[in-house]
Order: structure tokens, then C-alpha cells, then sequence
């Protein structure tokens, strides 16, 4: 495997660490590069032993493989490393206190370990190393830059990253109620016209002939009778029958509409704050003041950056 210094630092995020002892003591949270080379300088190791703070360890005598990180140190030295700022950028300062603390030697304005010196037999934290001998700079100079997962971190790298949020609204289909056919019995009355016939009795009256004289005589002279005749009418009969009429169904259709959605956004703003010298005026503003300017335009997508 590649020395951690020359490996990508993303492939160097998220590794287990292991101390000169074998034991697992946390994992890489971020990468810090070295200003001048660009390479991996530190690990900020997340750990159990700080009651979960970051720290630094220098990945000079580090070894790697593709999910471990070995370090040549023990448990006490990684945990009394001196404590930094995890808000804050790292300075010349405090790398060099780090340097010291590991016994790592280094070099140059920015504060380099010495390429030349790394081995796995580090001096002890200690004793002084001859790098100790290197040039330090005036803390609060940034000498790295750091690449880890939240891009708008304050310890990131020297820009900062404006963030908003969008409102995007989809649409899901959902149950809105339902529809059924239901059959039920009504009664109503209908009205036909029937065509009815019946018989009627009618008088006719004939002469006698000759014919039919001796069967007209051949009864009593004079007598009273009653000749009765059957009359017939017809009458409705009602008969009722089920027939089909017509096939009805249930189908649905698509009516679009339009519906207004409100929905509240959050939205960073970045602001440039100039705190100004209380003791001249100078070009940076008015003194005793801060001023403070915005930085891009907040009110959408296309805002410019600087």
C-alpha cells in the first residue's frame, strides 16, 4: 500500500485507526492537506478516548491498507495530544505543538514534516527532535486546509458554502373516496290504453212467412215467457313479465385542476463582517466599527459568489 501522505484523501475518510498496540481506538473523520504540497498532513481522529472530540494525528510514520490506518502511537500519547479548536482553522502554532507532541520532526514557514526524516522510529514525545529546530509562524496563520463531508463547515477549506432549500412538490396518488352502483326497487305506476269488446243485447223483430207459421203455432195461444241470452265483455288481464332494459357500469375518468402549495423554505445567508481597528480609521471603515457587507444574492438560484 501507498504512505498515507501520497494516498487520496477521500480514500483515507472514514478508516479505522489502529494504535502501536493492535487496539481499534476510532475512526478518520477528516483529512487535513498541507498548504504547500497539497498532501495528507493530519488525520483528525474521532475517538472514545476524548470523550468523542476530534484529534489530530501527524500521518508521517503512519502505515495504511484499504480500511486501516496503523499509527505508531499509543493510547496516552494520542489522547494527551494538545487540544485544538474544532471550529477553527489549524494554525503554524499549533501544528508545531502537535509536531513536538508526536515527536515528529519539521520544517519551512508553513510547518512540514520533514520528508526526509519520516521513519517508523519516531523520537519519543519526550524528547526533542531536530526538527523542533524548524521556523514557527505567528499562531493564527492558516496553514491547512481540511476536506471533510460537511462542505459548509467552518473548518473545511478557506471558501464557504451557501446553502438553501428548495421547494420541489410531486404529486402521489392517494385514496380520495370511492364510488359504487347500488340497485334498489322503486314502484311507479304506468297508464296503457286497452282496446275491450263485450256483447250487447239488441231487439230485431221478424214477420212470419209461411215457412216458419206452423213452428210459430206450435206453442200454447197466448202465455207469458222469459228467453234469456248469455251476454259476453272482455275485461284487461294484467300480466307482468322481467325484462332486461339496459346494462349500466362504473368507469372513471381524469379531471386536472390546478391547487396553490405553500410551503415555508430556510435559506443561509453569508455575510462579510470587517472588524475595523479602534485605533485609526484607516481604508477598512470607520473606526471603532464593524462593518458588515452581504455576499451574494440570497433570493435564488443565480446568485453570484465571491
Amino acid at each position: 500500500m501507498p504512505h498515507p501522505r501520497t494516498m487520496n484523501p477521500d480514500s483515507l475518510q472514514d478508516m479505522q485507526v489502529i494504535d502501536n498496540d493492535g487496539d481499534t481506538i476510532g475512526k478518520v473523520s477528516a483529512v487535513f492537506l498541507d498548504v504547500e504540497n497539497g498532501k495528507p498532513e493530519w488525520a483528525a481522529v474521532k475517538t472514545s478516548l476524548v470523550g468523542g472530540h476530534e484529534t489530530l494525528v501527524p500521518l508521517a510514520n503512519a502505515s495504511a491498507t484499504d480500511t486501516e490506518l496503523t499509527l505508531p502511537y499509543t493510547k496516552d500519547t494520542i489522547k494527551n495530544a494538545p487540544h485544538r479548536d474544532p471550529e477553527a482553522q489549524l494554525t503554524t502554532q499549533e501544528e508545531a505543538d502537535l509536531f513536538r507532541h508526536y515527536g515528529v520532526p519539521y520544517s519551512g514557514e508553513t510547518v512540514t514534516a520533514d520528508a526526509d526524516q519520516l521513519s517508523t522510529d519516531q523520537p519519543s514525545p519526550d524528547q526533542p527532535s531536530p526538527g523542533q529546530l524548524g521556523t514557527e509562524r505567528d499562531a493564527g496563520a492558516s496553514t491547512a486546509q481540511q476536506i471533510g463531508h460537511d462542505t459548509s463547515g467552518p473548518t473545511t477549506d478557506e471558501a464557504m458554502t451557501r446553502s438553501e432549500e428548495r421547494l420541489r412538490v410531486t404529486t402521489e396518488n392517494v385514496e380520495a373516496g370511492r364510488a359504487r352502483l347500488r340497485k334498489h326497487i322503486v314502484t311507479e305506476t304506468v297508464t296503457q290504453t286497452v282496446t275491450l269488446s263485450h256483447e250487447a243485447a239488441r231487439l230485431e223483430r221478424e214477420p212470419i212467412t209461411e215457412a216458419d207459421r206452423a213452428a210459430a203455432m206450435s206453442g200454447a195461444e197466448l202465455t207469458e215467457e222469459v228467453h234469456e241470452v248469455v251476454l259476453h265483455a272482455e275485461r284487461p288481464v294484467v300480466h307482468k313479465e322481467t325484462v332486461p332494459v339496459e346494462r349500466v357500469r362504473l368507469r372513471t375518468e381524469t379531471v386536472t385542476g390546478e391547487q396553490k402549495v405553500s410551503e415555508q423554505v430556510r435559506k443561509e445567508q453569508i455575510e462579510q463582517v470587517v472588524d475595523v481597528d479602534g485605533g485609526n480609521g484607516g481604508d477598512g471603515g470607520i473606526a471603532g466599527t464593524g462593518a458588515t457587507t452581504p455576499v451574494g444574492d440570497a433570493d435564488g438560484p443565480d446568485d453570484q459568489r465571491r
